[in-house]
């Protein structure tokens, strides 16, 4: 039987009281009070759809094997690159295989139970055993724009397979339309909403109920029959009426994550179902709605495998670990909506040398080190002779990744003369598990929180943007490890 075999998620660090956006634009457009409750999760100045997506990933990895994955496909409307597959450089920061199919589901909000779908249909016909489905956004509202308040930052990662499965997929009803709601150009940043109203009583109204019923009376399902309902409206206020009138309780609708997360676009139904999947148990029905351009509906039945899938970070651990922000002009800043003086340190951007970045591959993408066959002493970046001093073989190196690894905080320095768009720059060495010792950059992280000694674990960034070359940089920072 085909179905979900892990899931996980990614919520940024940080989190804005949209109270904070309303008192800075409140005069240009009070309307927006309606919106201005909660908080949205806000991505960090070296976070985009690609790392958030790769740390969701790597989250629903726990437990996983990375040789047995065959595909991976990532679902977004905020892809980084145009023309440069988005999915490729989260398979590779992920040390997949290179004979792994990866392919990028863009330009509606359903987008991401379109991937699910895709992948679904891969490994239910025998092409490939596991596959990889993650949904990242990191969308910017317009200032001054009911959408500066309500999108927010996050990812969800499925893995799909036919062994182990924690969730069976029963099967799928999907409409199509070329409704407009939301629109943007190929070569604009914002997104153009239509009329409110609009938007929630002939789109999603109409449209996720008509897949919904569709899906009900092709199987010949009630909605009592489900235990969890997941429909991905943004609309807090009305979605209880909304579900009502689908024929759903209260108690059957997943919350939808506004008051804490956001609108987090083409992620919200596999953050949604990430959040079901952590509290469910066996026998369980799952009803997963999207919306965008139609609606695909998704009936999941829970199995027993469903309790060997806990112990990973997904939503309520990531909501746990936050920090506020509370400085609107930081936001812009770490958006790129107004330019910041960056003095001349801030200046220096060297070239990026495509052929070098080539020809390292993996060291830089997935961090892959080697380690020593004749004493297993492990080092990076790689060389050919062996670091340990009573050692020094050489021509007896075998790969090794340090990605996975856990460290601890040997020195570290907050060092406020380098530039950093969220000074101070924080940096020092780290000692990893099983050994070897880098030099590495902190992020998510106060200076007076880095101690000594403190456990740490890697997470995948953006290290610096390239826009003459029509590019952006990512490599790995360490994080304060959770708890």
């Amino acid at each position: 039987m085909a179905g979900i075999t892990s899931y996980g998620a990614y919520i940024p660090w940080y989190r804005m009281n949209r109270k904070v956006i309303f008192e800075q634009m409140g005069w240009f457009n009070a309307a927006t009070a309606g919106v201005a409750r909660g908080e949205k999760a806000v991505a960090n100045y070296d976070e985009d759809t690609i790392s958030m997506a790769c740390s969701a990933a790597l989250d629903c990895m726990t437990g996983q094997r990375r040789e047995d994955v065959d595909g991976l496909y990532l679902a977004s409307t905020s892809l980084p690159f145009a023309q440069r597959q988005n999915a490729i450089v989260i398979s590779d920061a992920l040390d997949l295989r290179s004979n792994v199919r990866t392919a990028d589901f863009a330009g509606a909000l359903k987008a991401g139970t379109a991937a699910l779908l895709a992948a679904l249909d891969a490994v239910g016909s025998g092409n490939g055993a596991s596959w990889m489905v993650a949904a990242g956004e990191c969308r910017v509202g317009k200032p001054g724009s009911a959408q500066e308040h309500t999108f927010g930052d996050g990812a969800g990662a499925l893995m799909v397979g036919t062994k182990k499965v924690i969730a069976e997929f029963k099967g799928s009803y999907s409409v199509s339309y070329d409704f407009l709601d939301y629109r943007r150009l190929t070569e604009e940043r914002f997104v153009h909403p239509w009329e409110d109203r609009w938007i929630r009583e002939e789109g999603y109204g109409k449209i996720i109920p008509e897949a919904a019923q569709g899906l009900l009376k092709k199987y010949n399902l009630k909605m009592s029959d489900f235990a969890k309902i997941i429909i991905p409206c943004p609309m807090t206020n009305w979605i209880r009426g909304f579900a009502k009138a689908l024929g759903a309780k209260d108690e059957q609708v997943e919350d939808n994550l506004q008051a804490a997360v956001g609108d987090t676009g083409a992620a919200l139904p596999l953050m949604m179902l990430v959040a079901a999947l952590e509290k469910a148990k066996a026998g369980d029905r799952i009803l997963l709605l999207s919306y965008g351009n139609g609606s695909d509906a998704l009936w999941f039945e829970v199995t027993p495998e469903i309790e060997k899938a806990r112990g990973r970070k997904a939503i309520q651990g990531h909501l746990a670990k936050r920090n506020d922000f509370n400085t609107y002009g930081k936001y812009l800043v770490f958006r790129d909506l107004i330019p910041l003086e960056v003095g001349i340190r801030g200046e220096i951007n060297p070239p990026t040398a495509m052929t070098v970045l080539w020809q390292q591959g993996r060291t830089i993408s997935a961090l892959v080190g080697v380690r020593c066959k004749a004493c297993g002493t492990p080092q990076y970046p790689k060389h050919s002779v062996c670091v340990n001093p009573e050692c020094g073989a050489i021509g007896q190196m075998e790969p090794y990744r340090f990605a996975d690894k856990a460290g601890k905080v040997v020195s570290f320095t907050g060092d406020n003369l380098t530039f950093s768009w969220d000074p101070p720059s924080i940096y020092g060495l780290v000692d990893f598990e099983g050994g070897g010792r880098l030099f590495m950059d902190f992020t998510d992280c106060r200076i007076e929180d880095v101690k000594v000694g403190m456990p740490v674990e890697l997470t995948y960034r953006r290290k610096y943007s390239d826009k003459q070359r029509g590019y952006y940089g990512y490599y790995w920072k360490v994080v304060p490890a959770k708890g």
